[in-house]
């Protein structure tokens, strides 16, 4: 495998392409005696390509060769590797995504083996057949070896695929149950004077009672002992102590094959400072008399597991229904939330934003509200008590206890994170729950989960989109006042004092708890039908509130609202009736300024939000044309009825807006959208169509007052840049050209005076001062720019281009569009200038240069002084500029022959540029994330601030906001800014090569 000094091997490139991250060593290792034999096969590579880590699989596999004694042992392993792909699968990719494995395999080399035949009952194997693979062990030892045999072919039907993560979880929690049992025979084996005179049970809690173990985790137990055979009862209790502290040595002991796991005893009455072990009796009284809360929380996943069998039976049967009795306890519900904020308030500040278990948005989450609503109703409801956590939710969601949609977030969150939490410990098997930092660990576990494209940024992204499902569906179902009204089974209201309630509003985010209570107190005071209504609406509502970056303003905008509509009944029976209408005004009112202004302009737009999918999807442009149309008849004037167009405009912004925010957001019944791309094209496409309406509308009312039925011109409006393309966001100006044509008779000078007086007329109209928002019409792109006549005939745009068209008017021509207007000149425009903007000769060399100067020069001179070039969307690297430029030249050279490419929207030619094979998919994928990112960030600063804008924002709270928009929870903006760099980055790597580096 040599190559020519300075020059890279094609094996060096192979294994690039198969993921090494260090293809220099992995030819050395490939290069090495060991694998001298199979090097060049292509199964090897491929096989080793598909692992988590290739570059630690391929150590992992040396490592085992060299631990097999003589060629006989080391030729076996090939040959079966080679020829043997569910050995190759399973065996590579436990080597790919565990270091500790391979350790034990290169101590233990013949184990391989145990991955060689898989029997239909290997597949799914239970406590039985653990007690046969651990059968042989005569101490801890021995013990341990053959526990880590048995975790060997665990990992391998968890990272092939073979078995989903609760059914892994099952067979880690059947493992450590025959490992307990096992455990215990040495311990009485080595005391059988102890064993002799007692009968010791050992219940498993925890998640190995609920059947749902991670690889490394403490093995929660209780354990329970009574006198044998008339026994004295002291006595037969300190030996079945004895025996269980023996036990617990056997397993947590550091021996030269290292630990299996602790066994946590601490669950027990009274903890660390209560007997190890008690009788039944005992434990009866204690839980009769003393337990907290959370302690009979805790006994929901008791499972007898070890020891006597019968008298860990007798144990749960005796203890169960004081599990079901606790939610009628004073408090229970304070009780529970207290105790999951203080495991939250113990997590070091450093581990926070880490915390795959314990912190906001965590497994503890799911598993505490899951626990909570099981006491709430499994007194009542017996489908409710498993112990295991999916079951219990699928359970509550046949119930009706959790909306299905809830339950189905929770599910796919659960496996996810529990998913991600094996991942992590299985690589050194250690107790960890916190999600690693480095960008090697983070690539090997997101290309285990089947993030293969961008797996650091992929995982990152999924982690933070589940948790954040999580974090906002566990504080729902915390916080609901439902749970306590339940819980304690009387009538009339709980009515929290002032000190805690303004606590309560700090913890849900609201910065001036003050204020709220006065906004609180003004909508939920009096005896009226509307505070009767809101004040069964507030308790929810806040809590949405509260899942926004900005939960005051989304209360008083709430309050002003309903000050200006309180007394119309519709609007109260929306609120009473339609539930998906609340929320989603809790939704809008909260996510910044821009769609709470268009609202409070007109609230009665307010409707639009309780009419279901209907009332919230943006209406086509003919739908949208034919209203505005209507309303310009019936108005008196040219401008009365730009006022009604505009109206309608300022109506269906608001339904944009509320739309795209709540589609960012996610409601109960529907999940955020995870595709940013979609959004920006549902709002693009929404405020463009609008646009072309409000246009056709104005031109309409113009000619109407001033001419009558027929202007002395045809007059077409052709849409350019972002306008023509669809890509309109909330604050952009309409780029447009202006093209007439005089009709039969007419003199040219009077139908260019008439055109004229229309484009100023429409103009004027369209900025007058007004609570409507104005509509800009930009004409700048013109021939001639600002230099050149507002309107042209066809004709005039003929000549033009056919002598002095610059390359530039050709490229801005690649997004033009008919808007308004006569159709019949629109198309014949059209067909003038398709032969300019996809020449069929393509680009000369002269033209390519002049194209790229222009953009240099741009990206020098036109970005703000003082901004980060590296956050700025439009001008920066990566940003909007980059990707259209480039996707621009490729229709420039390639249209004239790629009919796909004719098209003026950005992302259509991007996905035409791949199926033309113009572009790899890889690159495709780069660039439209980073175009649909960059288009998602301008939508979300307008939502926010109200005003147009190309950079994050500076203040805070309004850069919260911006990413609560874009999926990213409270103290992670830094997290959404090393996103769009690391995004950028990427795509300006792909625009360089694509737009300056080709020839």
């Amino acid at each position: 495998m040599t190559s020519v000094p300075g020059r890279r091997s094609s094996t060096f490139t192979r294994l690039l392409r198969h993921g090494f991250t260090d293809p220099s060593a992995a030819e050395r290792l490939l290069d090495g005696p060991e694998l001298a034999a199979v090097r060049d096969d292509p199964v090897l590579l491929e096989a080793l390509g598909g692992t988590a880590d290739p570059d630690l699989a391929l150590l992992g596999l040396v490592r085992l060769l060299e631990a097999q004694t003589g060629t006989t042992g080391r030729q076996e392993l090939l040959d079966t590797l080679i020829a043997a792909k569910p050995l190759r699968d399973r065996l590579l990719g436990v080597l790919g995504a565990s270091e500790a494995l391979a350790d034990h395999l290169a101590r233990h080399a013949d184990d391989w083996q145990a991955l060689v035949t898989y029997e239909a009952r290997d597949l799914h194997p239970g406590v039985t057949e653990f007690e046969h693979g651990l059968a042989e062990a005569t101490d801890p030892v021995s013990l341990r070896v053959a526990y880590r045999r048995c975790l060997l072919s665990i990992a391998a039907r968890d990272v092939c695929g073979t078995t989903e993560v609760s059914e892994t979880a099952a067979e880690l929690a059947d493992l450590a149950t025959a490992t307990l049992r096992a455990a215990l025979a040495l311990a009485e084996a080595d005391a059988p004077e102890d064993a002799a005179l007692c009968r010791l049970a050992v219940v498993a809690m925890g998640k190995c009672g609920g059947h749902e173990l991670n690889y490394v985790s403490d093995v929660d137990v209780i354990f329970v002992g009574e006198a044998v055979n008339g026994a004295d009862e002291d006595k037969a209790l300190r030996a079945a102590a004895r025996l269980a502290a023996h036990m617990m040595r056997i397993c947590s002991a550091n021996t030269v094959e290292g630990t299996i796991w602790p066994v946590d005893a601490n669950l027990r009455p009274e903890g660390r400072n209560g007997p190890l072990v008690r009788t039944l009796a005992s434990h009866r009284a204690y839980y009769q008399r003393w337990a907290k809360t959370w302690e009979f929380q805790a006994l929901l996943k008791a499972r007898p597991v070890a020891g006597d069998l019968a008298l860990g039976e007798e144990y749960v049967a005796a203890l169960r229904p004081l599990v079901w009795q606790a939610a009628e306890r004073e408090n229970f519900v304070p009780d529970v939330q207290k105790m999951r904020r203080r495991v939250i308030d113990n997590i070091p500040t450093a581990e926070v934003d880490r915390q795959l278990k314990l912190g906001p948005g965590g497994l503890r989450d799911v598993e505490f509200a899951v626990q909570l609503l099981q006491l709430v109703h499994g007194r009542a409801d017996a489908s409710l008590r498993s112990g295991t956590t999916l079951d219990a939710l699928k359970a509550l969601a046949a119930g009706g206890y959790v909306g299905r949609a809830d339950a189905a977030q929770l599910d796919d969150a659960y496996r996810f994170l529990r998913s991600l939490e094996h991942r992590i410990q299985l690589f050194r098997l250690r107790r960890t729950h916190l999600v690693p930092e480095g960008d090697a660990d983070l690539r090997r576990i997101g290309r285990s989960l089947g993030l293969r494209t961008d797996p650091v940024t992929g995982l990152t992204r999924e982690w933070r989109r589940h948790a954040s499902v999580v974090r906002r569906l566990h504080e729902k179902l915390f916080y609901r006042p439902l749970l306590d009204a339940v819980a304690q089974l009387a009538p009339g209201e709980a009515r929290l004092s002032a000190a805690a309630a303004r606590e309560r509003l700090v913890a849900l985010g609201y910065a001036d708890p003050a204020a709220a209570l006065r906004h609180l107190e003004a909508l939920a005071s009096g005896v009226t039908r509307k505070a009767a209504i809101q004040r069964t609406l507030l308790p929810v509502l806040l809590g949405w509130f509260a899942d926004s970056a900005d939960p005051d303003a989304g209360l008083l905008n709430f309050r002003k609202v309903s000050d200006a509509l309180g007394k119309t009944p519709w609007y109260l029976r929306l609120l009473r009736d339609e539930g998906v209408a609340a929320e989603n005004l809790a939704r809008v009112l909260s996510a910044g300024r821009l769609a709470p202004d268009l609202l409070l302009r007109a609230p009665e737009a307010v409707a639009l939000l309780g009419d279901g999918d209907g009332g919230l999807r943006p209406r086509t442009r003919a739908h949208l044309e034919q209203e505005v149309l209507a309303a310009v008849r019936r108005a008196d004037g040219a401008p009365q009825a730009v006022v009604a167009a505009r109206g309608i405009r300022r109506r269906e912004l608001f339904r944009t807006a509320a739309t795209d925010i709540i589609g960012s957001y996610g409601t109960e019944s529907q999940p955020a959208e995870a595709d940013q791309g979609a959004l920006v094209d549902l709002v693009g496409g929404a405020v463009s169509d609008l646009t072309a309406a409000t246009l056709a509308g104005t031109l309409r009312a113009v000619v109407r007052e001033g001419w009558g039925d027929d202007l002395p011109t045809r007059f077409a409006i052709i849409g350019m840049g972002r306008f023509g393309g669809h890509e309109l966001g909330y604050g952009s100006d309409a780029d447009v050209l202006f093209v007439h044509e005089p009709r039969d008779g007419v003199d040219e000078r009077e139908a260019a005076d008439a055109a004229n007086k229309v484009v100023a007329e429409m103009r004027r109209l369209l900025q007058a001062p007004s609570a409507d928002p104005p509509l800009i019409v930009d004409a700048d792109l013109r021939p001639e720019g600002r230099s050149g006549p507002l309107v042209r005939t066809l004709k005039s745009y003929e000549a033009y281009y056919r002598r002095w068209s610059l390359v530039w008017e050709r490229h801005a021509l690649l997004r033009a569009e008919h808007v308004a207007g006569d159709e019949d000149l629109g198309r014949r425009f059209t067909e003038l200038i398709d032969p300019l903007r996809y020449p069929p000769a393509g680009l000369g060399e002269d033209d390519v240069r002049e194209i790229r100067r222009l953009k240099a020069r741009m990206e020098s001179e036109r970005l703000p002084r003082g901004t980060d070039p590296k956050l700025h969307v439009k001008l920066g690297p990566g940003g909007l500029s980059d990707v259209e430029w480039t996707v621009q030249l490729i229709q420039l050279r390639h249209a004239a022959h790629e009919p796909g490419l004719r098209t003026t929207r950005t992302r259509e030619t991007l996905a035409a540029a791949h199926a033309a094979g113009l572009i790899s998919a890889d690159d495709a994928g780069i660039l439209d994330e980073a175009w649909a990112l960059a288009t998602g960030v301008r939508n979300a600063v307008m939502l926010v601030r109200g005003r147009a804008g190309d950079t994050f924002p500076a203040d805070p709270r309004d850069l919260a906001a911006v990413g609560r928009y874009l999926g990213y929870g409270a103290g992670h903006a830094g997290d959404m800014l090393d996103v769009y760099r690391r995004t950028a980055r990427r795509a300006r790597g792909v625009m360089e090569e694509l737009f300056y580096g080709g020839p």
